[in-house]
C-alpha cells in the first residue's frame, strides 16, 4: 500500500487508541517507524511502515475474518443480547472505523463458518439475494426424514411461513434418517430451520460448514483467522 495518511488518523481508525493518545504513545516508544524515522501525530505515513509495540499493524480497511462460531454467541453489536461474536476478537477490533460487522448472521444456536468484515461494499454484495453465494449447513433433526424432502427442497416451490415468494431450489444430501446437509443460495431469516419446519421436522442442531469456496479447515471452535486477498470472495 503506497497511500499515506496522518498517523493519528491511521492508528485511531484501527482501534489501537484515540487520536489524542497517539502523541504520548510515540513518546513512550510504543508507536514507531520501521526505519526509525521521527514521528508526530500529523506525520503522513504508510500503513506498512508503522509498528505498534514492535509489531506490524492490523490489516487496513478491507479486512475479512473467517471465524468458527461457537453455539451461544450472537451476531450483534448490542451488549444487551449476551455473548457476542465480537467478544472473541481482539478488543481493539471493536473500535475500528469503519466497524467490523458479520456477513449475514448465524443465530445463537447455530455454529460454524462466519465471515466478518469492515468492507461495507463486500458485505452488501455477499448478503445481496442477487449474489446467490452457496452455503452448506449440517443439520441434526428431531424426527426421521420422510423421504420426500430432497425433492421438495429442490422444487423451487417450497413456501416458508410468512413469506410471499418460494425458496430458491436447495440441495439436500441425506446422511442418515436424522442427519443431512443442505446447500442453499439464499440467506432468509432462520431459513434452514424454517425449511425443515415446513416439511414437518425440527432442527436440533445446525452447523454451517462452508460459504462459497471457503471452509473451516482445521480452525477450532471459537478461533478465527484473517483471509488473504486471494481467499476473499468475489
Amino acid at each position: 500500500m503506497n497511500s499515506k495518511t496522518r498517523l493519528d488518523k491511521l492508528i485511531g481508525s484501527l482501534g489501537y487508541c484515540s487520536r489524542k493518545e497517539v502523541a504520548s504513545l510515540i513518546r513512550e516508544g510504543i508507536i514507531t517507524h520501521t526505519e526509525n524515522l521521527p514521528l508526530k501525530p500529523d506525520t503522513k505515513v504508510s500503513h506498512e511502515h508503522i509498528l505498534f509495540e514492535k509489531e506490524p499493524l492490523d490489516p487496513p480497511q478491507g479486512m475479512v475474518i473467517l471465524m468458527n462460531k461457537p453455539v451461544g454467541y450472537v451476531c450483534s453489536h448490542d451488549d444487551g443480547e449476551g455473548r457476542l461474536v465480537y467478544d472473541l476478537l481482539p478488543e481493539r477490533w471493536r473500535r475500528r472505523d469503519p466497524k467490523i460487522s458479520t456477513v449475514g448472521r448465524l443465530d445463537k444456536d447455530t455454529s460454524g463458518l462466519l465471515l466478518l468484515t469492515d468492507d461495507g461494499a463486500l458485505l452488501h454484495r455477499l448478503t445481496s439475494p442477487k449474489h446467490h453465494v452457496s452455503k452448506i449447513y449440517e443439520a441434526t433433526l428431531d424426527r426421521p426424514l420422510k423421504g420426500d424432502e430432497e425433492a421438495i427442497f429442490a422444487s423451487g416451490a417450497l413456501m416458508l411461513n410468512g413469506e410471499k415468494t418460494p425458496c430458491i431450489p436447495a440441495h439436500l444430501t441425506v446422511i442418515d434418517e436424522t442427519h443431512a446437509t443442505l446447500e442453499i443460495v439464499e440467506g432468509r431469516y432462520h431459513q434452514v430451520r424454517r425449511m425443515f419446519a415446513a416439511v414437518g421436522n425440527h432442527v436440533v442442531s445446525l452447523h454451517r460448514s462452508s460459504f462459497g469456496d471457503l471452509t473451516l479447515g482445521d480452525l477450532e471452535v471459537g478461533e478465527y483467522r484473517i483471509l488473504t486477498q486471494k481467499e476473499i470472495p468475489n
